[in-house]
């Protein structure tokens, strides 16, 4: 039989707060345990709480970010459940009048463009987090999560690979930090994603039974999480061997496999009810209005400049202007080089491709890009060769510490025209049978005298040089 597979998403995602959603605590990132907590987070009795208002402008941002239909009247409800890292024994989220509801973000697929349909953001509150100590049975909790303020972006279940859940969580991922809502950080948690998803013969309209795995802070979790499942429910279907029954699981990234945790529980499980400690908040169309004229350029905004101001390509606008960062680098390197195509070259083929192969995002590196405008100046110069410039980048990406200046100087272009043709010469006559087979139309073989040269000159020979001397030498 033919199985396809059929995912919803649900983003959750903490908003760029100063402080948490009900009380003052600093929200930031990185504090010692239990540092940012107060009576109101820590859930003693008595203290009511009192909401952010910049969380709820987050919210609205996202909502404009998302095409989603803003709700004028919001309110917060209490979810029950016992965790222990959650101090007040429940969850205050939103249920009944969710900040927004039917909107869609657009992705790439291999059959064109695809809209992801989603069904709310809803604001809420963290949890804390429980540190289970090495070595014993026992474990710590950090409250300093709780009560920071979230976003939870649900999908409906359009989803059908790994691949377009990959293009839409990038997708989302830049239309929040373009927005200004939050930083995104899988590693640190402040983007975490769960996944329902279920499979079913093709051509079934009839869902079938789903799982939700839980907490995924990766891309290569999400894709091996995804490929996992799919295979254990379709071997379920196929033997009889085990029933799919409706739960979550929880994904290890070593064993590379989802472990059950517990049984999926519903809505009426949650115990739902308004909270009415939180007063409902009107969102009016003036309170929208402004919200939308804070906000920066967006994606689609700088993908229209940057192909009338800069008269790049569709393929390199998409992929600068994917991410704000490289987007701004590109930006503050074409300031430096006045030269927009080397410029995106230069990003998309040596910097980009690397972060692919160690499948890092561009936030997550360190990196000097004041020297690296420096690089392609020097290219540009005809100071260094590319090949020279290529080593300097590796370099300075691996986290050496160079003197670049230096660098350059002592790896100064070979740009001598008669030493270059000498050596060209020489290169061509010491290899006869290369010249033959050349002539007989294998030109790869160019390679090799063009390597001779280069091996001679330490690879500091002007490359565009070498090969045009070459090619003409080889011609005649």
């Amino acid at each position: 039989m033919q199985y396809e597979v059929v995912m919803g998403l649900e983003v959750h995602v903490e908003l760029a707060t100063d402080s948490k959603l009900f009380c003052g605590c600093s929200a930031k990132f990185g504090a010692e345990a239990n540092e940012n907590v107060c009576p109101a987070c820590a859930g003693m009795p008595g203290l009511l709480p009192v909401v952010n208002k910049r969380a709820v402008e987050f919210g609205i941002k996202a909502a404009l970010a998302t095409n989603s239909e803003i709700t004028e009247t919001i309110t917060f409800d209490k979810k029950n459940y016992f965790y222990p890292d959650l101090p007040t024994g429940h969850q205050i989220t939103q249920l009944y009048a969710p900040i927004c509801r039917n909107g869609w973000v657009g992705i790439e697929t291999k059959d064109g463009t695809k809209k992801i349909r989603l069904k709310q953001i809803h604001i809420e509150e963290d949890a804390g987090k429980l540190v289970h100590m090495p070595g014993s049975s026992s474990s710590m909790v950090d409250f300093n999560r709780a009560s920071v303020p979230l976003i939870e972006i649900v999908s409906e279940p359009d989803f059908r690979s790994a691949e377009e859940v990959a293009a839409y969580l990038r997708r989302l991922r830049a239309l929040l930090i373009y927005a200004e809502v939050s930083d995104c950080k899988m590693h640190e948690g402040s983007m975490r994603v769960d996944i329902n998803i279920s499979v079913r013969e093709v051509g079934d309209e009839k869902y079938g039974t789903r799982v939700e795995v839980k907490n995924l802070n990766s891309f290569r979790s999400i894709k091996n999480a995804i490929e996992y499942e799919k295979n254990r429910q379709i071997d379920a279907l196929e033997t009889g061997f085990e029933e799919i029954v409706q739960e979550t699981r929880r994904w290890d990234d070593e064993k590379n496999r989802s472990y059950s945790m517990r049984t999926k529980e519903d809505a009426t499980d949650y115990r739902y009810f308004p909270n009415p400690d939180v007063a409902p908040i009107v969102i009016s169309d003036e309170w929208v209005k402004n919200v939308k004229s804070s906000l920066p350029e967006m994606p689609g905004e700088k993908y229209n400049r940057f192909i009338t101001q800069y008269g790049l390509g569709d393929y390199d606008t998409n992929l600068l202007t994917e991410s704000k960062r490289l987007s701004e680098i590109f930006e503050e390197t074409v300031s430096y080089c006045g030269n927009p195509k080397e410029v995106a070259n230069w990003l998309i083929v040596e910097l980009l491709s690397r972060l692919k192969r160690e499948e890092k995002e561009i936030e997550d590196i360190t990196f000097d890009w004041e020297k690296f405008s420096k690089i392609i100046k020097a290219v540009l110069d005809n100071t260094v060769n590319r090949n020279t410039a290529k080593k300097i980048f590796y370099e300075l990406y691996d986290g050496k510490d160079i003197d670049l200046d230096e660098y350059i100087k002592s790896s100064g272009m070979i740009t001598d025209r008669d030493l270059l043709t000498r050596l060209c010469e020489e290169a061509v006559e010491g290899n006869p049978k290369g010249v033959e087979k050349y002539k007989g139309g294998k030109v790869q073989v160019f390679d090799s005298f063009f390597g001779s040269v280069m091996g001679k000159t330490r690879g500091k020979a002007d490359t565009a040089a070498v090969r045009e001397i070459l090619k003409g030498l080889l011609d005649r």
